[in-house]
């Protein structure tokens, strides 16, 4: 008896994860992002002027990933990056008016691709199931 691709929770998570991802791929590419640059503009749309370490915190992902995501959007003109007034070793990092007048269109463009995702789901059973979503991703903080 083999593994039962289709019964595993956690292949169907990464499934689920890719299939969100390719979704905001799409649509993200037309506007100037990638799916992975989408959290770090979330939390900078919420609370601009922050530091990679308070980056870092927010996001959950390793130090090497978030410089490599933070110098691609440097580069693309979304964040510009200036020495902290306190701390000579840290970097206040501040969207440029680009990455501040990308919000509304990425922000429905994440929108567009959860409806494609959910294509099929009647209210309560979207809501239940990003219900669970969230249960699970609190579950697994805690691993």
């Amino acid at each position: 008896m083999g593994f039962d691709r289709s019964h595993s929770a956690t292949y169907l998570a990464g499934q689920l994860a890719k299939g969100f991802a390719r979704s905001l791929q799409k649509r993200a590419m037309v506007l100037g992002f990638s799916p992975g640059q989408f959290p770090v503009l979330l939390e900078l749309w919420q609370e601009d002027g922050l530091t990679q370490k308070q980056l870092l915190d927010k996001l959950e992902v390793e130090q090497a990933t978030l410089a490599n995501t933070l110098a691609r959007m440097e580069r693309d003109g979304l964040i510009q990056r200036t020495p902290h007034p306190n701390d000579r070793r840290a970097q206040i990092i501040t969207l440029t008016p680009l990455g501040r007048e990308l919000e509304i269109q990425a922000v429905e463009a994440a929108s567009e691709a959860d409806a494609a995702l959910f294509s099929g789901f009647r209210r309560f059973e979207r809501e239940l199931m990003i219900e669970y979503m969230r249960m699970i991703v609190e579950n697994a903080r805690k691993v």
